[in-house]
């Protein structure tokens, strides 16, 4: 909690900025083993040199959605996009959050990784905690077949009703769509 102003006879409460560091010390002490790893990298951009922080936070699973519930306590985060990779045995979804949203020249960025098993690709929706995580959750169903445990719409929204069950554009493996290709160059003799 921070410090309280009074703005127009309302009292404000300003939220302290933590640093990078303090970020990840936060979460390191709070969840311990369940975060595999963490990376900070500073990058300075524009005329003035400003500095923003990355930091890059690999997760165990199963401590996943704790995490996140932490997250949004510790300091509502803005939820830009989830992206996903097939690593062959796995699926990684990162989640893009931006901290400190809005306050020019003090954003982290923070990037949430966690792997999926091929044999259990299943995470819990975090759309209970921030709605606007549906598209993107959405998304990675289709693209990649993760179900989102929890989701409150899974339809589709961005592959055609007719593209077979089971079919997974993103994925590299079996799944993917190389089967529904036709290589019309190949000659049959």
């Amino acid at each position: 909690m921070g410090k309280t102003r009074n703005i127009g006879g309302k009292i404000m409460t300003e939220e302290k900025i933590l640093t990078a560091e303090e970020i990840v010390n936060n979460f390191t002490d709070e969840f311990k083993i369940k975060i595999k790893d963490t990376k900070i990298k500073k990058r300075s951009a524009g005329v003035k040199k400003n500095e923003t922080a990355y930091i890059w936070m690999k997760i165990d699973k199963s401590a996943f959605k704790d995490i996140i519930k932490y997250l949004c306590e510790l300091q509502f985060p803005h939820l830009a996009v989830v992206s996903g990779n097939d690593l062959g045995n796995s699926i990684e979804l990162i989640y893009h959050f931006t901290l400190n949203y809005g306050n020019r020249m003090k954003e982290t960025i923070l990037n949430i990784s966690v792997e999926l098993p091929k044999s259990n690709l299943e995470i819990e929706s975090i759309c209970d905690l921030i709605p606007g995580a549906l598209i993107t959750e959405r998304e990675k169903q289709e693209f990649l077949g993760v179900k989102f445990v929890g989701i409150p719409d899974n339809r589709r929204l961005f592959l055609p009703e007719d593209l077979p069950e089971g079919i997974y554009p993103w994925r590299k493996d079996e799944t993917g769509p190389d089967k529904l290709y036709r290589n019309l160059h190949e000659v049959k003799k």
